[in-house]
């Protein structure tokens, strides 16, 4: 009878902790804080979009999201980092253009952007502006031009990894000239250096750049987009100015690691398409002069589709111009 009874509590006691394993692998997602790894450092226009995005997502999600910030390795230790973490939907991946061209800029890395991630949707679309020091003795853009291919062995431009490498390459390659790059984790501090002249160029997000720019730290040269930004209505295009084919809109993303479950990808998204309708995000990105991706871009389709469409765009441009991955 002993036995038999021992054998009955027994079988009521596991089924009692699978009860509360089952409890608790039925918790809503998310249960427990979000973190939103940035492949930056702190301070730049990746962070301070991100630092509002989480806000916003935060409040879709009824849960904290935290921004991590994990720059170097020319933004590559961050992806890398989240393509081998749990696919829980508790690490997500913030990247923008550098994704698209890193394995071209790169060579061998420790992800596939295309393979290695699931795909959340694209959050925001800007445009960068090459600026150069104060006191660059430079009054036009042909005379900057006049001045760079003069100085070009002596002049340095800021490289803080994904879009402001890409600038710089694009930028040498337009003009025929062979700048030194200096590296930095992020272009806070290559931002910090240029304002004090210790570097000579750089090209930063405009979001970034417009207060420096109106407060004369810095001078302008020109935007890298098709068209003028609103924060800096005067500031011409590189293309207006002479440099045909210059174009670099930089996009923002979100990805999670790849093998999501399905509710917590669909969850996410509508979290992320939620936040970027929410009025404080949405007057942020105004301020700022970027623009919001629509509804329809905010989806993993159109993200995976863009993510390729810009590694075909770059990767044989980067390569015509002579570049070899590092």
């Amino acid at each position: 009878m002993s036995s038999g009874r021992n054998t009955m509590i027994r079988t009521l006691a596991a089924a009692a902790l699978m009860a509360v394993a089952v409890s608790a692998n039925a918790q809503p997602y998310p249960a427990r804080p979000v973190s939103l790894v940035v492949p930056f450092a702190a301070g730049g226009p990746s962070d301070v979009h991100m630092r509002n995005l989480a806000v916003a997502m935060g409040r879709q999600l009824k849960q904290t999201v935290l921004v991590e910030n994990v720059p170097g390795g020319g933004s590559n230790i961050g992806p890398a980092r989240v393509a081998k973490a749990a696919p829980d939907g508790y690490t997500l991946l913030n990247h923008n253009l550098g994704l698209a061209t890193a394995p071209t800029l790169y060579g061998k890395l420790e992800y596939n952007a295309l393979t290695d991630f699931d795909y959340i949707g694209v959050i925001v679309f800007e445009s960068s502006v090459v600026i150069a020091r104060g006191d660059l003795p430079a009054a036009g853009f042909k005379e900057f031009l006049g001045y760079l291919k003069a100085n070009q062995n002596k002049l340095t431009i800021g490289d803080g990894g994904g879009p402001s490498t890409l600038s710089a390459l694009l930028l040498m390659a337009a003009t025929g000239t062979r700048l030194t790059l200096v590296q930095y984790k992020g272009t806070a501090q290559a931002m910090n250096d240029l304002i004090a002249g210790h570097i000579d160029l750089l090209s930063n997000a405009a979001t970034i750049a417009a207060p420096h720019i109106r407060a004369g730290k810095v001078k302008a040269i020109g935007v890298t987009g098709r068209s003028r930004v609103s924060t800096l209505p005067d500031v011409p295009t590189m293309e207006e100015q002479g440099l045909s084919g210059f174009e670099m809109v930089v996009f923002q993303a979100l990805y999670a690691p790849k093998g999501l479950p399905k509710p917590v990808h669909e969850r996410l998204v509508a979290a992320l398409q939620g936040a970027l309708a929410d009025p404080q995000l949405v007057a942020y990105f105004q301020k700022v002069g970027a623009q919001i991706a629509t509804r329809e871009q905010a989806t993993p389709a159109a993200l995976q589709a863009l993510l390729k469409s810009e590694m075909d765009k770059w990767g044989p441009m980067l390569k015509r111009a002579g570049v070899t991955a590092k």
